[in-house]
């Protein structure tokens, strides 16, 4: 598995790789900190294309300035075992001046989503990472980039990104991987204390309440929204975001649930922000 830190080089290697015999390219884009939901990333994109790159960038132009840019998990090595088990060809290393040259003036930004659920609170979050992800793609020139559902808002931001612009990178969509106890897996789960990792049961409590709800016939949105927030006032010591029932498309509220609507929840648990959804069938 070659280590590539230049765009320069990213490049060279996916034309190369497609040029010795018409292979596909995959990219899997990701801020390290890598655990088994990026490793089903991953083996998706092993098993899709003929080459996959995995990209390793905490990406400084999509944190707030109170988040935790600064603290966020790097383990570069273990991340580079974890994509080589996972047949990873190449990781992609960048420097932040390799993406971001002095001066750069130019950014991605997909108004009317980006203002939608995450969006909201992390203002300037989804411009940061359309940002990134366009650098990725034009660098990279992948013919498919994988992402997990659990970043169900970025990724209805990204397709519409790849529509307008053209891009001819596909989006695949890789489904939430969890914890035994139904935690969604995220990169700052290492964050939390004991107890707040009990606490934080409650976003994936609040996501299979919803499923019950629509496989039982329920469609009014208020009644979802309910429930969830019946769930979130049995722990107090979470600071809900939002919770929402939305078009996975638009990420605007829908009045009624249908096959397909975007169900998300996201809150502060101690000092983390966690979030979560499913997407009802």
């Amino acid at each position: 598995m070659e280590v590539l830190r230049t765009v320069a080089e990213l490049r060279e290697w996916s034309r190369q790789e497609r040029n010795d015999g018409g292979n596909t390219i995959g990219l899997v884009p990701t801020m390290g900190a890598l655990h088994a939901g990026h490793a089903s990333l991953i083996r998706a994109a092993v098993n899709s294309v003929g080459y996959v790159a995995v990209s390793i960038f905490v990406n400084p132009t999509q944190f707030g300035p109170n988040e935790d840019f600064s603290r966020y998990p790097r383990t570069f090595d273990a991340d580079c075992a974890l994509a080589k088990a996972e047949g990873a060809d190449a990781v992609f290393a960048p420097a932040v001046e390799e993406l971001y040259p002095a001066g750069a003036a130019t950014f991605v930004d997909v108004e009317g989503l980006s203002s939608q659920l995450d969006g909201k609170s992390r203002p300037g979050h989804f411009r940061g990472v359309a940002t990134v992800v366009s650098k990725l793609m034009i660098a990279a020139e992948p013919d498919r980039a994988f992402f997990g559902q659990k970043d169900a808002a970025q990724v209805a931001v990204l397709r519409r990104m790849v529509a307008d612009l053209r891009i001819a990178t596909e989006i695949v969509v890789c489904p939430i991987v969890r914890e035994a106890d139904g935690l969604a897996l995220s990169s700052r789960n290492v964050y939390l204390s004991a107890d707040e990792r009990a606490q934080a049961l409650t976003l994936s409590s609040a996501i299979r309440s919803a499923e019950a709800f629509f496989a039982s016939g329920e469609r009014n949105a208020a009644r979802f929204i309910e429930a969830a927030h019946t769930a979130f006032a049995a722990q107090p010591e979470i600071r809900v975001d939002y919770i929402a029932l939305v078009d996975w498309a638009t990420l605007e509220p829908v009045e009624l649930a249908a096959p397909g609507s975007l169900f998300a929840v996201a809150g502060w648990v101690g000092a983390t922000r966690l979030i979560d959804n499913t997407i009802l069938e």
